[in-house]
């Protein structure tokens, strides 16, 4: 047999072992009264083989259905096949370890069904999908700001009431996906884009023909509830088909292609706006928006694990593409599982996460990085348009660097994110001895360090940022314009890479609510981001750029510790939540039981 050493000891019992034959490491079991009546047979097998009863290592047995049964008339009918070991240097070479009272069990079982029967090619491809589904969202917010001048114009409003518009569209922004998000998570991924979709549609045409600045502003917002969305549901989509191992490239894919609407989407307003006018930029959202609609109903399937299981179920109704590839037989099944409703009362659970101190500790400090970073993008044509002499188009081009540090950030911490995932789990199979071909599956290990595999480079990525957006403020007033694009370039790389450390993470804390948990992440961000784009142009007119920013790279500083608690703590806390939910089964079974 391979190796394995105790793994950490909590509270006097050993954290884990694995499933030898099916390469599944389990938590580790405390010995039942029935595990106990089986030492007492076994004592009775390993006298009649003439082994000392001082050599044996209570409480330490092995079930092979290969080996010999033998049958402990106490227990009745059951069968069991029982190993102890004679001395310790043959313990010390099994698979079976204790401690106190609890037990290392190496069973042999069927072999257990892939958490989604989809290959990767085809979970990159739906990854694909539901990116360029959630480019909207950053798409629809950046192509607005190169116009605002012209619509302050326009509607002959000031410029900084135009730009409550944004400050708007980012409210609804966080609060529309925790709308969305349990309903994703209830009546399927399909359903809820097309429901997002078409509200985008329609908000387009309402801004297209707003004749007034109050019409404008209203479907402005619901422009917003219809596009924030599609990044919640779209992170649903990859916790639905993703384990942790694969989740972190993926999380990047999903990111980059995203931002991509960050880095292209104020080009095309400055070009369009520049050429026909603003109302133009949402006839060509409208455009790109039916596009989307119409590839989401012919090739994506629901992935909501409650409807579809790992892939294996047949779709049937609305779940169910137009281009749709019926899973093999061998993996098929013709039910679908009991479908979930919608209440009230879910719309507003996903808040209930803000609770959990790991959960606070990480959205909030996500949601400074934003903040600061939403102020550095909101602030950029004014900023720009004040030291330098641009026009249209050229306010366009400038908010590159920032869509190519987004860009560039997510892809790349997707990789780094995968990589560090590879060397945690390394050492987390020295620590515990586990071999190599023994597949580690972290969401159901409550030991595993995935805190650590997630935020592993985040250290230098915060000094990166800190020092970036100290000097942003002051690189302008010297009106060398490469310069603040630079830091920009930094400032949005960094910030990005947070978002998808973030991003991943919450997935993994919550993977059967990837979608419910990703909104609240969207609402801490935007709701205080939000907050901050309102106030930047004040501060800034208040105290200058260089200052401003200045203050908002110490803010940043000082919050950083909240990232050491999450280090740190973050697994304890975990443990306590999973503990806590434990109870509450029990004492739900119990209770059922008694009714």
């Amino acid at each position: 047999m391979d190796s394995i050493n105790p793994g950490p000891v909590i509270d006097s019992k050993p954290s884990s072992s694995f499933d030898q034959s099916c390469g599944v490491l389990e938590q580790s079991q405390n010995l039942s009264p029935q595990h106990e009546a089986l030492n007492t047979s076994s004592q009775r097998v390993d006298e009649a083989t003439d082994t000392s009863r001082e050599s044996r290592p209570n409480g330490i047995f092995i079930i092979e259905p290969n080996h010999p049964r033998t049958r402990d008339s106490s227990e009745g009918d059951i069968e069991r096949s029982v190993e102890f070991f004679d001395d310790k240097e043959r313990l010390d070479s099994s698979a079976v370890t204790s401690s106190a009272n609890s037990v290392y069990v190496v069973k042999q079982e069927l072999e257990q069904p892939p958490y989604h029967i989809f290959s990767m090619a085809k979970k990159r491809q739906l990854v694909y999908i539901v990116s360029l589904a959630g480019l909207f969202s950053p798409l629809s917010s950046n192509i607005y700001f190169p116009a605002l001048k012209e619509i302050s114009t326009d509607f002959n409003v000031s410029l900084s009431l135009v730009s409550l518009t944004v400050t708007v569209y980012m409210i609804v922004q966080g609060l529309a996906p925790s709308f969305w998000g349990p309903i994703s998570d209830t009546k399927g991924r399909r359903i809820t884009f097309m429901g997002t979709f078409i509200v985008y549609l329609a908000s387009n045409i309402g801004l297209a023909f707003s004749d007034n600045f109050a019409a404008l502003m209203a479907f402005r917002a619901i422009q917003a509830a219809g596009s924030a969305a599609t990044i919640a549901v779209g992170a649903g989509v990859i916790g639905d088909i993703t384990t942790p191992k694969e989740r972190g490239g993926l999380i990047g894919i999903f990111g980059g292609i995203r931002m991509l609407g960050q880095s292209v989407g104020p080009v095309f307003g400055g070009i369009i706006t520049q050429y026909l006018g603003f109302r133009a930029i949402f006839w060509f959202l409208f455009g790109l928006g039916a596009l989307a609609l119409l590839l989401i109903v012919a090739v994506l399937p629901e992935t909501l694990r409650s409807l579809a299981g790992n892939g294996s179920i047949i779709l049937e109704g609305i779940h169910r593409p137009l281009f749709y590839v019926q899973p093999s037989t061998e993996h098929s099944s013709q039910e679908l599982p009991t479908k979930k409703s919608v209440t009230v009362s879910s719309v507003f659970a996903p808040l209930k996460f803000l609770l959990e101190k790991d959960v606070f500790v990480t959205l909030f400090f996500g949601a400074i990085i934003y903040t600061v970073w939403s102020m550095v993008t909101s602030s950029t044509t004014a900023l720009f348009s004040e030291h330098f002499d641009l026009s249209n188009l050229e306010l366009g081009l400038i908010f590159l660097p920032n869509g190519a540090g987004c860009i560039s950030g997510s892809y790349l911490t997707g990789y780094l994110m995968d990589y560090n995932y590879k060397v945690v789990e390394s050492r987390y199979r020295k620590q515990h001895n586990i071999p190599v071909d023994i597949s580690i599956k972290a969401n159901e290990l409550l030991d595993f360090p995935i805190e650590v595999a997630r935020m592993r480079n985040i250290w230098w990525i915060i000094i990166v940022f800190v020092i970036a957006t100290a000097l942003y403020g002051y690189s302008l007033s010297l009106e060398i314009i490469a310069l603040p694009l630079v830091l920009q370039f930094f400032i949005a790389y960094t910030a990005t890479a947070v978002f998808s450390s973030n991003s991943a993470l919450i997935i993994d804390l919550y993977p059967g609510k990837s979608a419910s948990a990703t909104a609240v992440n969207n609402l801490s961000r935007c709701l205080l981001g939000a907050a901050g784009v309102a106030v930047v142009q004040l501060i800034i007119d208040a105290l200058g750029s260089g200052v401003t920013f200045l203050i908002f790279a110490g803010i940043t500083l000082a919050c950083s510790p909240l990232l050491l608690l999450e280090w740190y703590h973050g697994g304890r806390w975990r443990m306590e939540r999973a503990g806590n939910l434990e109870k509450k089964a029990e004492a739900k079974r119990a209770r059922d039981l008694e009714g």
